[in-house]
């Protein structure tokens, strides 16, 4: 396969300059803001439980909550009297400002409190006089690009913490000023101009829009009579994107978006709209604008990126088929694990404005596929880049199979290639948790990410906010399908509780006790026949929830399902997982290298107790990869509920598993191991017919299936199947054959 190569520099667009017009009716406030169908709470309001609970506490006590004290491009970061930064963007301690907030207020973790608190009290506490936040005092370079990372971590910090709101908005005040100036100068700080070298390949002018979350989050909620500058500011930010060729209203559209990328694909837009990292955050582009100007067909153009993105670019694991560049689907390509982390952020956004069941599906795709099997089950390490199929996790003879990508990107490590996915990647998980509970427009809440949490807030009407309610969730979701309710209000209020759009609802039921003692048992299908609800257009299923505290018990029945591919391919999944082929593995540590030259780095810049180590995986001898299946032939297995069972567990994951056949899986909390995310570690599993295959091998990685003519060997046999993100070595998309005389199995085969 070629890759399409580039040349940065400024990009004219096609058809001359477009207008960055963003009309508003008021300076005085932010009441004309166009506000989310649903909003979701303050940070804070949410915290985890279960194994999504167990997931947030690994990612603090790894190599998310231990940065700060050893990683060069956080503990000495000149954001904070250091001397380190990867590149002119200086964004590494923004980055990981900007997850890690979320993640020490979701936990309520008062160690990483305590490291973000340092960082806030450092950059605030040194804001120059002028406003600017950052050690830099020149015009070269001051860049705006990484300061909008900044706010995004204040505004967060400031909902979690209201002791420390005054400051922050005084600093973000000062701060809009003075970036309201440089960009009348000009686009000083957006756009280079001569020796500036705060950002010579463009990514800013690529991310706009990323200065209008924060400053509508100030415009709405304390705009002190400043109202007009922050208008101004955003529609600056994103005039001077436009000067440049960066306006994304003119890529997400069917005439101009790449169906594929290849050096030989005319294209006439600028590099950073197929840039992967800049796509993901190109998604909020359209409704960013929108907020302000009201104008419906950006939040028509958001539908039409959603739906071009999942045509041509969206992976079977719910991620952007890109390492540094689109190309196709191939699943050798890879995906950088930044715009996974990225897309979760984005998909909840723009659920939020649009309200359509399957981004929400979409957000949860990425959460349970993409984003855990490229980190490791102990959170330590992670690759730059995952294939869907990746029969082995190395340093490969050649990297010609990616663009601007090394040869080692797919090794689990600290920084196995680019420093951007070990700064960013810890905001994945913990704004996913903050953004799964949300209001409705009636007043209510609605459970909208269904991993398992509970959610405090006051709900109300007409700004008689009074009704305090508090729901808790108990689920084992997405292993299992059945979510417990139990939710205490002093009013009576509609709860809501999204439905995935792959459950059968005609199958699926809802059973609700309240304190009246009133129970009540009904199936999804007959719960609301008003076309016209909220419940039929976007799969929320509204529950009448009294004072006082009531249960609900969901069901959700599903069977596995094939997705088809081109080239007779196919994938496999199960309820919001994909299911992979599992290769067993051999994992051997190494000293972690340095992103550049590939040299150990010095132990200044690792964890002193030992836990950074760089990974290369391979697999176990006999442990097969090449395979097609036949997915009209798929059995669902299941650990076995005993102790007898977790004895007899191999290394592998291996032990005593039955058949499943029942419709709804039913998991109890104690059947989920921690880590979840490890090779044997969910309880349920797959089995599908499969033979065995000549593959070829191209590029030092398994070659594209549909490339090459399908050889069995052998005899059929059923393979082991697990859910994606549990194996991090895997194939997801395989050649499909018809199998006849398919021999039963040993269950724990």
């Amino acid at each position: 396969m070629t890759i399409f190569r580039f040349c940065v520099g400024l990009a004219a667009l096609a058809g001359g300059v477009r207008a960055a017009a963003i009309s508003r009716s008021a300076h005085e406030d932010g009441i004309s803001l166009v506000q989310p169908v649903y909003k979701p709470l303050d940070l804070g309001s949410v915290k985890p439980l279960g194994w999504f609970k167990d997931q947030l506490e690994l990612e603090a006590a790894g190599l998310s909550g231990n940065m700060f004290d050893f990683y060069r491009f956080v503990h000495d970061s000149r954001y904070i009297g250091g001397s380190t930064e990867y590149s002119g963007l200086s964004e590494a301690s923004p980055y990981w400002f900007n997850g890690l907030v979320p993640l020490a207020f979701g936990l309520g973790d008062e160690r990483i409190i305590g490291q973000v608190r340092y960082y806030l009290d450092y950059i605030l506490d040194h804001q120059q006089e002028d406003g600017w936040i950052g050690w830099e005092t020149t015009q070269a370079t001051r860049g705006l690009w990484a300061r909008c990372l900044v706010l995004l971590g204040l505004i967060q910090y400031a909902e979690a913490d209201p002791t420390q709101t005054e400051r922050i908005v005084d600093a973000m005040h000062r701060y809009v000023v003075l970036a309201h100036s440089m960009l009348q100068n000009n686009y000083t700080g957006l756009l280079v101009h001569g020796n500036d070298t705060f950002d010579t390949a463009g990514f800013g002018v690529g991310r706009t829009h990323e200065m209008h979350i924060p400053l509508q989050w100030l415009l709405e909620r304390y705009p002190r009579n400043n109202s007009e500058i922050i208008w101004e500011t955003m529609e600056l930010m994103i005039q001077g994107g436009v000067l440049w060729g960066a306006d994304w209203r003119t890529f997400w559209t069917d005439e101009a978006y790449p169906h594929v990328l290849y050096e030989t694909t005319p294209y006439n837009l600028s590099w950073v709209f197929i840039h992967g990292v800049n796509m993901a955050q190109g998604l909020r582009y359209p409704l960013s604008l929108y907020r302000n100007s009201k104008d419906e067909t950006l939040k028509q153009q958001t539908r039409k990126a959603v739906d071009l993105l999942a045509k041509y670019h969206r992976s079977l694991a719910g991620t952007i088929t890109a390492d540094e560049y689109i190309s196709d689907l191939n699943p050798s390509r890879g995906a950088e694990l930044c715009i996974a982390a990225e897309v979760m952020f984005s998909s909840a956004y723009i659920y939020q404005y649009l309200g359509d069941n399957d981004i929400a599906d979409w957000a949860e795709q990425i959460a349970f596929n993409a984003f855990p099997v490229s980190v490791s089950g102990d959170w330590w390490s992670h690759q730059y880049v995952q294939q869907e199929n990746q029969p082995w996790s190395r340093n490969l003879s050649t990297d010609d199979l990616w663009w601007d990508v090394n040869s080692y990107a797919n090794v689990f490590g600290l920084e196995p290639n680019y420093p951007c996915c070990t700064v960013n990647h810890p905001q994945a998980y913990p704004k996913f948790l903050a953004n799964s509970f949300a209001t409705t427009p009636d007043g209510g809440l609605a459970h909208v990410f269904l991993v398992p949490g509970t959610a405090a807030t006051t709900l109300g009407s007409n700004n008689n906010n009074n009704n305090s309610v508090f729901v808790s969730v108990n689920t084992t979701y997405p292993f299992g399908h059945t979510l417990t309710y139990t939710i205490t209000a002093s009013s009576p209020f509609d709860f809501s509780i999204r439905i995935p759009g792959w459950a059968d609802p005609s199958r699926s039921t809802i059973t609700t006790n309240s304190t009246a003692g009133v129970t009540r048992t009904t199936t999804l299908l007959s719960s609301d026949p008003d076309p016209s609800s909220s419940s039929s257009s976007s799969n929320l299923q509204r529950i009448p929830v009294p004072a006082g505290t009531s249960t609900a018990t969901l069901r959700l029945s599903t069977t596995p399902r094939a997705v088809r591919r081109a080239n007779d391919t196919a994938a496999i999944y199960h309820g919001a997982l994909l299911y992979a082929l599992a290769v067993e593995h051999d994992a051997a540590p190494r000293a972690p290298a340095e992103y550049r030259s590939g040299n150990p780095l010095p132990p200044s810049t690792t964890d002193p107790h030992g836990h950074t180590h760089d990974y290369v995986l391979t697999p176990k001898p006999g442990s097969r990869w090449n395979v097609a299946i036949d997915p009209t032939r798929i059995r669902v297995v299941r650990r076995r509920r005993s102790a007898d069972a977790d004895a007899a567990d191999s290394d592998s994951g291996l032990g005593a598993f039955e058949e499943h056949v029942d419709d709804v899986l039913e998991v109890g909390s104690d059947e989920l191991k921690n880590p979840i995310w490890e090779l044997g570690a969910p309880p349920v599993e797959l089995r599908v017919a499969a033979v065995e295959i000549d593959w070829p091998i191209v590029r030092d990685t398994a070659a594209d299936p549909g490339t090459f003519e399908v050889k069995p060997k052998g005899k059929p046999f059923y393979a082991r199947f697990v859910p994606y993100g549990s194996s991090k070595l895997h194939m997801a998309l395989l050649p499909v054959v018809q199998l006849q005389d398919v021999p039963d199995f040993d269950i724990s085969d």
